[in-house]
């Protein structure tokens, strides 16, 4: 690493992100137009940029989470991160060796290559051979990440804190304390190397009956927190597409999708992290997966209302894809759902061969538009899932840009059905609801039922109203004592009369502490008001 002084990284990471807070503030107070906006968020960008290739650590993982989140974040700002890669130069190979010596590994090898075959944020590969002849990859983690990544750790949570507290982005975009927590979690697996040891072996159960997969083995007995020891395998990177003459894109398209539509959709682990590097083919044809280290989890709630909203947009039934992305919580509460249907409807009805006459920076770009302008959000759960799939995807339209997405995934995702015992008569239904008649049906039932709707809002409403009269008066009542205790207290000192004192004291004292409890339960409550709404 280049800046390995705790104070030095932390002073420069602080000093860029307070430049950034007051430079926020600045034009919020001073109202400054959507233009200048644009102009500083580029500005802020370039700088991010050029002290994350300046510090490294963990500002690099940030900074590709931060490139995936158009739906929070200005385009001007994506624009300068986006193309963020995960190559850094590597380590001296005196440390790697120090490593590798302090592990007592360096004996059971024949020889291993000096110069790392591939360097990121956090480990190196290095290309060795066993004492029998083997070739395997060793994966050795970065002299000194450990102190560095804690210290990045600390001066984000610094700078979360004063995010949440003080800089002016909408409350109901972005949970900072829960992003925080998940990207945290996410790093420290990835820091021990017998967790993606597990990782491995987990996956290669899983795909032990797939054939179009390829998980490389692992050496358990060679392998520790610090080096991972894997079988070396040879293939070609999926995005030199140039080179995969002799086997079919479309059809490693699809297997692709056979590989990750699983992961995506039932309950469990999945790859977080798919980027080219990690995903090669082999020879064969077959897809072959590295790196387990960034892993994400599906809860069992989550990948059910995920089939759903796969079967509605295969059967192009919007309404209910609507209703799978508000159960979700991709829609924040202020949302309008026959708006978004209108959009999703619209969003599908493109043809491939109009995408080709499209300018596809610029729709990009107005898709970035389009999603901060409408009321919807990335949950934070679904940050890595969300990193995965837009990776995998962009992977695939470069694979096959003459394939329509929805059509290379329908034939996989009907397969998957039936392999988990569900019925065809699920996507039926979803289709007939989808049609003009039922549609009418649904609308004239809505109508219908609207009085009733009306009135359940209102006795919502109400009963809202009620909670938080009765917190606002145990508050004033609360207050009202404690003001009589303390005058009390003065009496008693006035008058030299101890009972009087210490018996306003202990009611001062009580009810004092009622009146914060009672403050933080109305808090707590109003915080989360909106997600009932």
């Amino acid at each position: 690493m280049k800046t390995r002084n705790k104070l030095v990284r932390m002073s420069k990471v602080l000093s860029m992100a307070f430049v950034i807070f007051l430079q926020i503030y600045w034009y919020k107070i001073r109202r400054k137009p959507q233009a200048e906006w644009d102009i500083l968020w580029g500005k802020i960008g370039e700088r991010y940029r050029k002290t994350l290739f300046e510090l490294e650590g963990l500002l690099i993982k940030v900074g590709q989470f931060l490139s995936t989140r158009a739906d929070l974040l200005p385009k001007a700002f994506i624009s300068q991160i986006e193309d963020l890669t995960d190559k850094v130069p590597p380590s001296d190979w005196s440390e790697i060796e120090e490593i590798l010596a302090a592990e007592s590994l360096q004996q059971k090898f024949l020889s291993i290559e000096k110069t790392a075959v591939a360097s990121a944020s956090i480990g190196e590969v290095y290309k060795g051979v066993l004492l029998d002849g083997t070739e395997v990859a060793i994966k050795v983690k970065r002299p000194y990440i450990d102190p560095i990544v804690q210290t990045d750790f600390r001066v984000l949570a610094i700078i979360i804190w004063f995010a949440d507290h003080l800089v002016p982005i909408p409350k109901g975009f972005i949970n900072f304390k829960v992003l925080f927590k998940e990207l945290k979690e996410v790093i420290e697996r990835e820091l021990d190397y017998s967790k993606e040891l597990d990782n491995i072996l987990f996956f290669q159960e899983r795909f032990k009956d797939m054939d179009v997969v390829k998980i490389p083995s692992v050496y358990s007995e060679l392998s520790t927190a610090n080096v991972l020891v894997m079988e070396w395998v040879d293939g070609i990177r999926i995005t030199d597409v140039e080179s995969l003459d002799n086997v079919s894109r479309k059809e490693i398209a699809k297997q692709l999708i056979q590989v990750f539509l699983p992961q995506w959709l039932e309950p469990g682990r999945f790859h977080a992290d798919p980027h080219p590097g990690n995903v090669l083919v082999s020879k064969e044809g077959k897809i072959i997966l590295l790196d387990f280290g960034m892993i994400g989890e599906i809860t069992k709630k989550d990948a059910a209302h995920f089939q759903k909203l796969i079967e509605s947009f295969l059967s192009k039934n919007y309404s209910k894809a609507v209703a799978s992305l508000a159960q979700l919580g991709f829609l924040l509460p202020d949302a309008e759902t026959r708006t978004i249907e209108k959009l999703l409807t619209e969003f599908a009805s493109f043809q491939p061969e109009q995408l080709k006459e499209m300018d596809l920076l610029a729709l990009k770009m107005e898709m970035n538009d389009m999603i901060q302008a409408l009321p919807i959000q990335v949950p934070t759960r679904f940050v890595f899932l969300g990193r995965s799939f837009v990776t995998i995807e962009g992977i695939i339209r470069n694979l096959a840009p003459e394939e329509e997405l929805i059509d290379l995934g329908k034939p996989v995702f009907m397969e998957w059905l039936n392999k988990q015992g569900n019925s065809k008569w699920s996507l039926v239904w979803q289709w007939i609801q989808s049609q003009p008649v039922f549609k009418l049906i649904h609308s004239v039932t809505e109508f219908l039922d609207a009085p009733k709707k009306l009135a359940d809002l209102k006795e919502i409403e109400q009963r809202r109203q009620f909670q938080f009269t009765i917190y606002e008066n145990n508050k004033k009542h609360l207050f009202q004592v404690t003001l009589l205790g303390l005058i009390g207290i003065v009496a008693g000192i006035y008058t030299s009369d101890d009972f009087i004192r210490n018996l306003s004291t202990g009611v001062s004292t009580a009810t004092l502490i009622g009146y914060l409890i009672s403050s933080h339960k109305q808090k707590k409550w109003m915080k989360y008001m909106h997600e009932k709404r």
